[in-house]
């Protein structure tokens, strides 16, 4: 099999053989439940989405961007599809793109209505954690109407998914929504309208969770049919079990883990990636992780441990991300270096970087390791943050593109898969930043933002002030009712040798401070005591891959810096690491090439329509 299989290749040759039920009332169902037990109490835990509040940048754009474009999105637009389907009035114009009802056409590679009403429930929770954070209102009623109007659509044997191309995926994403829409906007009908969903929709799954090729191997009607992702329904069927404590969803989690193609090979540390499609199995490690917190499975966690490990050692970029064509390949092969000649769809962005961060942020409250900070870190300022925001008619940002030549460009189809992940992800910057302990708080990721909580009889803060990563100081500032006794624990990044100094109230701390690790500070805590760290970033390089010594990345603390220009230049090592700051808002830096020139370099961030190449040749 060719090392770097383009998806869409492969699509283009493919040809293979009622709401009065639902209506709200004042004390539903499962408020009369008591929750779901877990038998996992991860050592940390996330802030309430409340709780944290970003500062100007750029995480704080990206979230107020995708909370406007989803708070105005005409709710009539969004049902459409649904009310189409159920024979209702349909009011309002189509989305457009993979959202609408018919036009799908594989064999003419035509991708309109690919999914119909697909990311309905992506945009559901997007709104629903924006309200967590905001407070908003208006965000909260149309959480609601949106809901109400969905449940208006929704018979008991769910005619909607009758000969639907992918069930699972589209089930799993209204699955998250409604229990967002349950646990942050607190809506009286979400839970009802989940289990109504739950039971209508078993008809259309499979006995188990089926991998791709089982897919393929069984009767279909064309290869999309084969593309269903069963696999990841676990993840929100445990959280739903937790919500609602109805042991169904437990059981029916349990069922769709995929053990035996997957999980049970990950566990014994055997590499099963290979050929899979990326992002949908990087969401997987979701569902094991939960497997791992409900029911205890040690299983679960090593299959989850062991595959973001291969995932990070044998995929990824130096950007963080990974993938390329949405597809993993053979390790020890080279086929990173090789596919930069191959494919401009190197990472496909909002959900990787989406998947990306959840498995992260689970990895880390379960093993306090600073290495997936680390890594989350990695994907925030290199990938996501360059992605164009969503624009009003669904045109979206999908690839990050490493070619040797590489430029940013919009995916040809609206409201793609990446158009629901984003809002999610922008909406838990809230909850990766800060982690709670039962002695402390853990500083994650490097950030203008503010976190607050009650203690006890105390109300307690950390404010960061930073211009990171174009810098290398970070300021915390904490804020005190009354003094306190805790541990603040403070990422020091694995890239930050030779000496990081981490200093509180101007005095530097004692104690060895390690890269790679949580550097813990205990103390009473006054109001207007301050945390100083300071970061060393030298320049260093780094290969795409053992088989592509010569293909090297520039990178700055945590900063991947691509080369602006209209081909791929080469340099010497020397004229690389002896790159320049050029003190400018774009971040950028100036090196000289090996025919002369004067080369910039740029964070991914504040590249606009410019080409540029993420990795350059070194001159032998």
């Amino acid at each position: 099999m060719d090392r770097c299989v383009s998806r869409r290749t492969f699509l283009k040759t493919a040809t293979t053989a009622t709401a009065a039920t639902c209506a709200a009332r004042m004390f539903p169902a499962w408020a009369k439940v008591d929750r779901g037990s877990v038998a996992i109490n991860a050592p940390l835990a996330t802030f309430a989405y409340s709780d944290v509040e970003l500062l100007d940048s750029p995480t704080k754009r990206q979230f107020d961007e995708n909370h406007a474009r989803f708070l105005h999105l005409e709710d009539d637009r969004l049902l459409k599809v649904f009310r189409q389907g159920a024979g209702l009035p349909a009011p309002g114009e189509e989305m457009g793109g993979w959202y609408d009802g018919s036009g799908f056409s594989l064999e003419h590679n035509d991708f309109h209505a690919f999914i119909p009403g697909h990311s309905f429930g992506q945009y559901l929770s997007g709104l629903s954690r924006a309200y967590a954070v905001t407070g908003s209102e208006p965000t909260k009623a149309k959480v609601s109407r949106l809901i109400k109007g969905y449940a208006e659509t929704l018979d008991p044997k769910a005619k909607f998914f009758v000969d639907y191309r992918l069930p699972a995926y589209t089930y799993d994403k209204l699955s998250c929504g409604l229990i967002d829409a349950h646990e942050f906007v607190h809506d009286p009908m979400a839970m009802d309208v989940h289990e109504k969903l739950t039971h209508a929709i078993v008809p259309y799954l499979p006995e188990k969770a089926l991998s791709r090729q089982e897919q393929r191997a069984r009767a279909h009607k064309d290869a999309s049919y084969t593309w269903d992702e069963t696999y990841t329904l676990p993840e929100n069927l445990f959280l739903a079990y937790q919500r609602s404590g109805k042991t169904f969803y437990r059981d029916m989690a349990k069922q769709f883990l995929e053990d035996d193609t997957y999980f049970n090979p990950l566990a014994e540390g055997n590499n099963v990636l290979p050929f899979e499609h990326a992002y949908s199995h990087v969401n997987a490690f979701s569902s094991a992780m939960q497997a791992y917190l409900t029911l205890g499975s040690e299983k679960h966690l090593r299959a989850a441990t062991n595959g973001f490990d291969m995932v990070l050692k044998t995929q990824s970029f130096v950007t963080g991300g990974w993938g390329p064509d949405e597809a993993f390949g053979e390790p020890g092969r080279g086929q990173l270096g090789d596919c930069l000649a191959l494919t401009h769809a190197s990472f496909e962005t909002p959900c990787g970087a989406y998947g990306h961060f959840k498995i992260t942020r689970y990895l880390l409250r379960v093993t306090k390791d600073a290495k997936y900070g680390d890594s989350m870190e990695k994907v925030l300022y290199n990938t996501i943050l360059g992605a164009w925001p969503i624009q009003p008619d669904g045109t979206s940002f999908y690839y990050s593109d490493y070619a040797t030549t590489g430029k940013k460009v919009w995916y040809p189809n609206k409201w793609p898969c990446c158009s629901g992940t984003f809002p999610q992800l922008a909406a838990d910057y809230h909850i990766s930043t800060y982690l709670r302990a039962s002695d402390g708080v853990y500083v994650n990721l490097f950030m203008p933002s503010r976190a607050q909580w009650n203690d006890g009889s105390g109300r307690y803060g950390l404010q960061q002030e930073t211009r990171y990563p174009f810098n290398n100081l970070v300021q915390i500032h904490v804020s005190a009712s009354q003094p306190k006794d805790y541990t603040l624990y403070v990422r020091i990044p694995n890239w930050s040798a030779p000496d990081p100094v981490l200093s509180v109230n101007g005095k530097r701390v004692s104690d060895s401070i390690q890269p790679g690790t949580f550097a813990a500070i205990r103390r009473t805590w006054k109001d207007g005591d301050r945390v100083e760290l300071e970061l060393p970033m030298p320049l260093r390089l780094e290969t795409v891959d053992a088989s592509h010594p010569n293909l090297v990345a520039l990178v700055q603390g945590p900063l991947v810096l691509f080369a602006v220009a209209d081909s791929q230049p080469s340099f010497s090592r020397s004229a690389l690491l002896q790159a320049k700051p050029a003190n400018n808002a774009k971040g950028d830096w100036l090196a000289d090439s090996a025919d002369g020139s004067r080369v910039t370099m740029r964070p991914f961030m504040n590249i606009d329509t410019e080409s540029y190449s993420t990795y350059v040749l070194l001159k032998s």
